[in-house]
């Protein structure tokens, strides 16, 4: 493998739109399609979910690396991908936003993931000068740049049970074309109790199954405050009811609730998420069982598959 001398990407660097990621161009990068891309499976990889949730500020990257953590610590061969290119958190949330820490390359332009904790990561994060570089792309950057992290990632050695893509939040241009261009065994929708984001979460759904991504269930984040205290409960957001009458109308699994609990926020702050940091606490725990139940509703079963 070759050893990237310096970030791959500069956001003040101008970069043609075929290539936005600056990877070295002997390698087998596809050029940008005309029309609606072929969808295919990524290479090296099993099962793809991903953590969605159309309105910001929910706590979805959150939830995304918890679940990956999870599943990796249940067996699985896991992956995390931040497709949010112009927000990425995965290099924060598994500490590894250092400006020294960069991908290498294979032999055929590849990037390599960076793993932490067990779980194979990439980000566009780790191809900034820093984590205060801003791009400034429209569409077709966008979409090519997207294209790249989905099939110029070296996902083997082993290979992954299941990979976990992290969406920005909306229902835009990323959103539709990983649906155009992988193939994604469901997704897992992310909300709080709050009624806009309640809405905002519905949109998603209804992008997602517009797009025949099935969709896996809803979890619920942030929807009890438990006074360390006193013990009271309150519902910050308003009340969980709202979630379960949704997901009653519209078919879907209520997956689980995620307290609103200073620890996961800080936890998840200092690089360090709740799964590692406090494995045998209880809020690791609603993640753990999140874990299982997205493990058995795409398939892998109770036990890892066999490595390749």
């Amino acid at each position: 493998m070759k050893p990237t001398t310096s970030r791959l990407l500069q956001a003040t660097r101008a970069l043609q739109h075929e290539n936005p990621l600056g990877l070295p161009r002997t390698g087998t990068i596809p050029r940008f399609q005309r029309g609606l891309p072929q969808k295919r499976k990524i290479k090296n990889v099993n099962k793809v979910i991903a953590v969605s949730s159309a309105k910001g500020g929910v706590g979805k990257s959150t939830i995304a690396a918890n679940l990956a953590l999870s599943l990796s610590r249940l067996g699985y061969t896991t992956g995390i991908l931040d497709t949010d290119l112009f927000g990425p958190s995965i290099p924060t949330l598994f500490n590894l936003s250092s400006p020294s820490l960069s991908p290498s390359l294979t032999p055929h332009n590849q990037l390599l993931p960076l793993t932490s904790y067990g779980v194979k990561t990439m980000s566009i994060g780790y191809l900034l000068g820093s984590e205060d570089s801003a791009l400034v792309w429209r569409g077709p950057m966008l979409l090519k740049a997207i294209q790249q992290l989905l099939h110029e990632v070296d996902w083997s050695h082993p290979s992954l049970d299941i990979l976990v893509l992290d969406l920005p939040p909306g229902t835009g241009d990323t959103q539709l074309s990983i649906a155009q261009q992988v193939v994604v065994d469901g997704a897992v929708i992310v909300t709080t109790p709050h009624t806009l984001a309640i809405k905002d979460a519905v949109k998603g759904v209804n992008m997602f199954r517009k797009v025949e991504i099935p969709i896996l269930g809803v979890v619920q984040n942030m929807s009890v405050f438990c006074c360390p205290g006193c013990g009271k409960e309150t519902h910050v957001f308003g009340g969980t009811e709202g979630v379960r009458k949704v997901c009653g109308e519209m078919d879907m699994e209520f997956l689980g609730d995620v307290p609103l609990h200073p620890s996961i926020g800080e936890d998840g702050g200092r690089g360090k998420p709740t799964v590692v940091s406090e494995p045998g606490g209880k809020e690791a725990e609603v993640f753990m069982g999140l874990g299982r139940r997205v493990a058995e509703l795409v398939g892998l079963g109770k036990m890892p598959l066999g490595r390749e």
